[in-house]
């Protein structure tokens, strides 16, 4: 298990090495909910589109438990593991580029569950009539938990576990609200 950990952080001195003074503010805002805002909007016309109203209830209903799932799960993991945050680390100390810190504790990434439990949920919900959304979707999740890297707030590892749990997260919630919706048309 050491080695891996080693391995990690490496990749993370790495990583987060490639980073610049010039681009720090372009990495938080990417890091942050705000700018994403005009997405989440779009996104819901998409849905609204392919649903309608009444479909919508139920879609924004189990996109917020598995938000909140995700969300809170990770909470879970990081004061059940306590790895601290590469920020946190004294072993990273003069080694690594600190652009922010966050809380002690950093396993695993709620903002990379979370982005990858939303472009999972969507993409199963319009991958047929959108045909490249989900890759849009995935890139964008992408870098969202990269930016997380670039920071200094989270390990390689952490980004990747994260990205699972909101993988599995998506796919589980997305396929309940498919289910859902086609029970509620039947009626």
């Amino acid at each position: 298990m050491n080695e891996i950990i080693q391995e990690d952080k490496a990749a993370f001195l790495y990583l987060n090495n490639l980073g610049s003074t010039a681009f720090d503010q372009f990495w938080i805002m990417v890091s942050g909910t705000a700018v994403w805002i005009p997405l989440y909007i779009i996104l819901v016309y998409l849905l609204y589109k392919t649903f309608g109203w009444k479909n919508m209830i139920y879609i924004v209903i189990f996109i917020a438990i598995g938000v909140t799932i995700s969300d809170q799960l990770a909470s879970v993991f990081k004061y059940g593991i306590a790895r601290l945050r590469p920020c946190h680390d004294p072993s990273l100390d003069d080694l690594m580029r600190e652009v922010k810190c966050g809380g002690q504790f950093g396993f695993y990434s709620a903002h990379a569950s979370n982005t990858f439990f939303l472009a999972t949920f969507i993409t199963v919900l319009l991958r047929t009539t959108f045909r490249y959304l989900p890759f849009l979707l995935f890139i964008w999740a992408a870098t969202v938990a990269y930016s997380r890297i670039y920071l200094g707030v989270h390990f390689p590892l952490d980004i990747l576990f994260g990205a699972a749990v909101g993988f599995f997260i998506g796919g589980l919630m997305s396929n309940l609200t498919l289910k859902t919706i086609s029970r509620k048309g039947r009626r």
